[in-house]
């Protein structure tokens, strides 16, 4: 039988067997916690340059479709199971999560004790990593991970950001842009669902999009560092520029990028927070919600910027989301269009809407 190998920063190696594309991966090992959603995660620009461990222990019970994809390729370097199904269920009768991998010429690795991986990365932090086959490579690999920079240093944002603007016109009565940093489609979806909207490259100055005439800009997730300098050259100081002149809706990335912006801060935290089933306190009530981030912003840092931290997360008191004293600026910090998990906060979509005709929140 063929064998696998993860191989980490600090030494430490995983054995186990192979599946999907049969190839070496590099990048920064993170864990989600949904049970199911493993397309739409693989798929999700805010992926690129990570291994992706899933914690659940049977991945690939259901078949993958085109229903399914957040974006036309999959982001997550390589995949990371405890067992993953070779006979799916029929439900969507589509590939196995052997042949999506295959297809899309990501490699996986099963058979890993996850639990004890997730346990390491909660402990001591998100770490470099390598899917490797060759075993005689993993002293040299170990060295060249401790050595190499971490994914998060580059400019993942260019990456996975749109190269041209984009217009979707559904014959709706409000226009929003979208700003887009590596959006998800089930974003792009609930904003088509409600406005046209016409989506920009993360780089695009303020006045390129004021000149489009569109009437509010979300702020989209994405992959990486906030602060890294390209961000804060080109999309923060977009932000900056459009945010006494327009109404704003981040999300996720675009949360941290607004903070950025108007002057507060933001760090990494140490495993961030993946999964469709973290708990967000919101007015008075609990919403579980749909997460993938690596950094947050840094509560203290807003003051003097307009901003106020109204949501944390249940759990650690991270910052969930903010809104502006003055101005008809608002973020979350996690998905409110889910994909993968619940709907329950959408009505943030229609909320946007409702900012842009009244001018305030």
């Amino acid at each position: 039988m063929a064998r696998s190998y993860l191989v980490l920063e600090d030494g430490t190696v995983y054995e186990g067997e192979p599946f999907g594309y049969r190839s070496d991966a590099f990048g920064e090992v993170v864990f989600a916690t949904g049970m199911c959603g493993y397309q739409e995660s693989l798929t999700d620009p805010s992926y690129q340059g990570q291994i992706l461990v899933m914690t659940f222990p049977l991945i690939g019970n259901y078949g993958t479709t085109d229903d399914f994809y957040q974006s036309d390729k999959v982001h997550a370097r390589a995949i990371v199971v405890r067992e993953y199904c070779k006979e799916p269920s029929d439900m969507y009768a589509g590939k196995t999560i052997d042949e999506f991998l295959r297809d899309n010429k990501v490699p996986g690795i099963s058979g890993i004790d996850t639990r004890d991986l997730v346990i390491k990365i909660r402990n001591g932090g998100t770490l470099k990593g390598a899917v490797t086959e060759d075993r005689e490579s993993i002293p040299d690999l170990v060295e060249k991970l401790k050595a190499a920079p971490a994914p998060s240093e580059g400019n993942l944002v260019g990456e996975v950001s749109c190269k041209t603007v984009q217009r979707f016109d559904e014959n709706k009565e409000i226009t929003v842009g979208l700003l887009d940093c590596g959006e998800k489609g089930g974003i792009l979806r609930d904003l088509r669902s409600r406005y046209n909207v016409i989506m920009f490259p993360y780089d695009t100055p303020a006045d390129v999009i004021i000149e489009s005439k569109v009437q509010g800009v979300l702020l989209s997730n994405g992959p990486g560092d906030p602060s890294h300098p390209m961000i804060l050259k080109h999309t923060a100081r977009t932000v900056a520029d459009l945010s006494s002149q327009l109404p704003l809706f981040g999300i996720c990335f675009g949360n941290q990028v607004t903070a950025l912006a108007l002057g507060g801060k933001t760090y990494k935290m140490k495993f961030g927070h993946r999964g469709c089933n973290q708990p967000v306190m919101y007015e008075g009530r609990v919403y579980i919600t749909s997460q993938n981030h690596g950094f947050a912003v840094d509560d203290g840092s807003l003051e003097g910027t307009g901003l106020v931290a109204d949501q944390f997360n249940v759990n650690d008191r991270t910052v969930e989301g903010m809104r502006h004293k003055d101005l008809p600026i608002f973020t979350s910090q996690y998905h409110p269009e889910a994909s993968p998990g619940p709907w329950d906060t959408s009505f943030l979509f229609d909320r946007f809407g409702k900012v842009i005709k009244e001018g305030h929140l």
